[in-house]
């Protein structure tokens, strides 16, 4: 098996769709050679640990409503595209993910990082909970039959925050400015929300007998 390292946040939309073109490409090729890893990167690591309201959070970052509609309107399209039905507008706050990094990092002791990080995803995008609170984040893991109530108690504590914040600081000095990135085998950086026909050129490349 090779891995496939997944450097991600959980509010990232190119993240979203990335993995989604990902999955399909994985789909067409039931062969394929990952086993796949996620790895946290907070997009805004100044977020105050409560979030904010989304309203203001668009307001800092493009000027208001209508320049971020501006700017996501391309990311809709791919999203589309690829079968997501994205709802910004159901978003009303903008979350710090550290805990939401935590939640898929406990997820992964159980073998469910993966099946963790999309139902983020989904809790985000389609259906625009706050996955900074640890209400929502505890429901999200009772959706996986993980124990909802062991989930809230560790989310109170510090457990792993600082593990979290570790390995996001040595992405950066990686010289990783953006998600997604893919890592390919420890070797090869895939950045950005790669088509799913890649993907399969990748795989093709990797399996026995191709160029890779």
């Amino acid at each position: 098996m090779i891995k496939l390292d997944i450097i991600s946040d959980p509010i990232c939309p190119w993240c979203y769709i990335g993995k989604t073109l990902l999955d399909q490409a994985l789909t067409e090729r039931q062969g394929h050679p990952f086993t796949i890893e996620w790895h946290p990167f907070q997009l805004n690591p100044e977020m105050p640990r409560e979030g904010m309201d989304r309203r203001a959070y668009l307001e800092g970052k493009f000027g208001g409503r209508e320049a971020a509609a501006q700017a996501y309107a391309p990311v809709l399209e791919r999203a589309e595209a690829a079968g997501l039905d994205i709802d910004f507008a159901a978003i009303k706050r903008t979350p710090n993910t550290l805990d939401a990094h935590r939640l898929i990092h406990w997820a992964g002791i159980e073998d469910l990082q993966t099946p963790m990080a999309m139902a983020l995803f989904r809790a985000y995008f389609d259906d625009g909970r706050d996955i900074g609170d640890h209400e929502v984040l505890a429901d999200v893991a009772d959706s996986l039959s993980l124990d909802g109530a062991m989930i809230r108690r560790l989310l109170e504590s510090d457990s792993d925050t600082d593990d979290i914040r570790a390995r996001d600081t040595q992405f950066r000095e990686m010289g990783i400015t953006g998600v997604p990135t893919f890592i390919v085998g420890g070797k090869h950086a895939v950045p950005g929300c790669q088509p799913a026909d890649l993907w399969m050129r990748v795989i093709d490349e990797l399996a026995p007998g191709g160029t890779g």
